[in-house]
């Protein structure tokens, strides 16, 4: 029996760990083969050489890259097409950024947007030529639920993805009648490492979960691979009618007026 992606050749950023790595794995689980792009160079050859030994009959190539790093960005994609065109592209890696508005340094406003927005940009710029060339393609941006509600003390954070959020809209737009689909996905708390960190960081670290845990109706927060199926789903031919879309997997948490 085919993978619902099988034949496909996807890019994904920030593929070393969280919900990266768990796109990946569904990816190659649904016969893609993979285009796997992180700045930790060491940890992305682990896991692609895990990947590969889990998956001997995919395709796995591997790029270590910085996002603020445009030109190394657009070096990566045209080698990558150079050896073979790529069906997707998948924009997760993104960095948190949380400051007072005021004490903010400028640079800080930088990195966020460099990273959760213009690098996005900067992938879906070297994809979509090709993409286009062929008629047929799908970008998907990670997005968050930062992307329409706003938890004071995250600036700038949601600012850059309420903008990612618009990027999908307007590409989703401009394309669409040239066969490219591009929408966006918008997690809520999901049980990554950053978030484990975060936790613990905390004076009382169970206390902390607790009320992360507390603010969602049903009690818990994603894991990455429930992120990763709805990616799945997103990238595949199961929706060929959603395009410049947000689908939201939050557990209902952004609609919930009060814990």
């Amino acid at each position: 029996m085919s993978g619902r992606l099988e034949g496909r050749y996807i890019a994904v950023t920030g593929t070393a760990q969280g919900i990266g790595l768990a796109i990946a794995r569904d990816f190659l689980r649904e016969g893609s083969d993979l285009f796997m792009i992180d700045r930790d160079a060491p940890r992305l050859e682990k896991v692609a050489m895990e990947l590969e030994a889990a998956f001997p009959d995919r395709h796995i190539t591997t790029a270590a890259a910085d996002l603020e790093d445009k030109p190394r960005i657009a070096a990566i994609f045209a080698e990558a097409g150079h050896r073979r065109p790529l069906d997707g592209l998948v924009n997760n890696a993104g960095v948190n950024v949380f400051h007072d508005p005021l004490e903010m340094p400028d640079e800080e406003w930088q990195r966020c947007f460099s990273v959760n927005l213009e690098g996005a940009w900067a992938c879906s710029r070297a994809v979509l030529p090709g993409m286009i060339a062929r008629g047929h393609g799908v970008i998907l941006n990670i997005a968050s639920t930062h992307s329409f509600t706003i938890i004071p003390g995250t600036f700038p954070y949601p600012v850059a993805k309420h903008a990612l959020l618009g990027l999908t809209k307007s590409l989703g737009l401009e394309y669409a009648a040239k066969g490219i689909r591009v929408n966006a996905l918008a997690p809520g708390y999901v049980a990554t490492q950053k978030v484990i960190d975060w936790w613990n960081s905390a004076e009382d670290p169970e206390a902390a979960r607790a009320e992360t845990m507390k603010l969602h109706p049903q009690g818990k927060i994603a894991t990455p691979e429930e992120i990763a199926r709805a990616a799945v789903f997103m990238i595949s031919d199961e929706c060929p009618f959603m395009t410049a879309t947000c689908l939201v997997i939050d557990g209902g948490v952004s609609v919930r007026q009060h814990a």
